[in-house]
């Protein structure tokens, strides 16, 4: 007889506001859309979907669908949610190689 599996969700294992950042930061870090967008989900889902949903201006469903498997959020669906949730987008040097330039910037001399 086999092992009756069903879906869980871990967001309630993430309600640590310092577990969180932490859980953004690396999916930050790793470059990924995926990844990134996996995180905000399960970020999202332990504060509350529908409290998101109220803030960013957005219905649950488009919420679930961006941040969830296969997501894709968009530049302005990233830039609500981390602001709604108390989060701002930074850059910072890249670990590794030096920076890359590709071409000239407008403006610039040299």
């Amino acid at each position: 007889m086999g092992l009756d599996s069903f879906p869980v969700d871990l967001a309630a294992l993430f309600e640590s506001e310092a577990v969180q950042r932490e859980v953004l930061n690396d999916a930050l870090a790793s470059g990924h859309a995926g990844t990134i967008a996996g995180a905000l989900g399960l970020v999202a889902r332990a504060r509350g979907m529908s409290g998101l949903a109220a803030a960013t201006g957005m219905k649950r469903q488009q919420l679930y669908r961006a941040l969830g498997p296969g997501g894709n959020p968009t530049l302005d669906t990233l830039a609500r949610v981390m602001t709604a949730l108390g989060y701002r987008l930074s850059a910072e040097p890249a670990d590794g190689p030096s920076r890359r330039h590709f071409g000239k910037l407008s403006g610039t001399s040299g």
